[in-house]
């Protein structure tokens, strides 16, 4: 039976993950941080980020092979901050991707280190892309999105919400009800962010024209939103054992999310309305969207 396009992806992705971050040799004194930042990332998942990241250097004409510098540093960056987001500062979590969180195996300093050091490889991949223009384009869109103004600055907002922050004489969302908006302004930096960096870059690999940097955003946008608001779903309703991680974290924490705030039923049909937005975008581009119309509806009604 021939390979999905689907299975295409990933197969090389895991290739050339595995090539960008190579086992050490014994006595190399990198080794136990490279073995823990290779645990966090060679350790399965669904690969979203960078399967986006091929798909639309294909979808705009692209080889989508070129893309995958870009591809690996995506999913580094994400696996960098999953490492993060699980210590115990954070969400201190157990269980991230089927297995124990990178902290429980190798200790609080040395997963914050592998951590850092995905953040690190994740521009040198970036950056090793053949031609500089795009390289040093996509590294640009990459860091823009995944700092203080896109990724990390959503996760300092959830940090507020939970109580974790509290900087005397600096603006602060503590106190404020956790509504909507709030939620939103929140994820759009926490989710559609690097979701968003991973679908441009694969129209920067491509050589695309800003409009179409635009509309893989907007795609972004929806599917990004979507994505989330099906997470809080299955936090609720999901199976721990397909999830890979622990469900009923945000309840048990007494975190408010658009389950908490709408029930199941409407949070779902906000998940269908930000997937029709996402397939809307995809209008814009004049190639197959098919694979990423498909995806988008598969993201829509996961289990895990």
């Amino acid at each position: 039976m021939a390979e999905t396009k689907r299975e295409i992806y990933l197969r090389a992705i895991e290739e050339a993950l595995g090539l960008a971050l190579p086992a050490t040799k014994e006595g190399d004194p990198a080794a136990q941080v490279t073995e823990a930042m290779r645990y966090s990332l060679l350790c399965g998942g669904k690969r979203v980020r960078p399967s986006l990241t091929l798909a639309f250097c294909e979808l705009c004409g692209g080889d989508w092979r070129r893309a995958l510098p870009f591809a690996c540093a995506v999913e580094m960056l994400h696996t960098y901050s999953l490492i993060h987001d699980d210590l115990p500062c954070m969400d201190d979590d157990d269980m991230r991707r089927g297995r124990p969180t990178c902290h429980r195996v190798y200790g609080e300093a040395m997963a914050l280190l592998a951590g850092d050091g995905l953040l690190t490889k994740a521009f040198e991949c970036a950056l090793s892309l053949p031609e500089p223009a795009p390289a040093a384009r996509g590294a640009l869109e990459l860091a823009r999105l995944a700092g203080h103004m896109g990724m990390v600055g959503g996760q300092c907002i959830d940090l507020s919400i939970e109580g974790h922050l509290s900087i005397e004489g600096h603006l602060s969302t503590q106190g404020r009800a956790v509504d909507m908006e709030l939620l939103e302004v929140m994820d759009q930096g926490k989710t559609v962010a690097l979701i968003a960096a991973a679908c441009k870059l694969g129209c920067i690999a491509a050589g695309a024209p800003e409009d179409l940097l635009e509309a893989a955003g907007r795609y972004a946008q929806g599917v990004g939103m979507a994505f989330q608001i099906r997470d809080d779903i299955l936090d609720v309703l999901g199976d721990a054992q397909k999830l890979g991680k622990n469900t009923g974290m945000d309840s048990a924490r007494e975190k408010r999310n658009y389950v908490s705030l709408l029930g199941v039923e409407k949070a779902q049909e906000l998940v269908e309305e930000y997937t029709g937005k996402a397939l809307g975008a995809l209008e814009d581009f004049p190639g197959d969207s098919g694979f990423l119309r498909e995806f988008a509806l598969k993201l829509a009604g996961r289990e895990s």
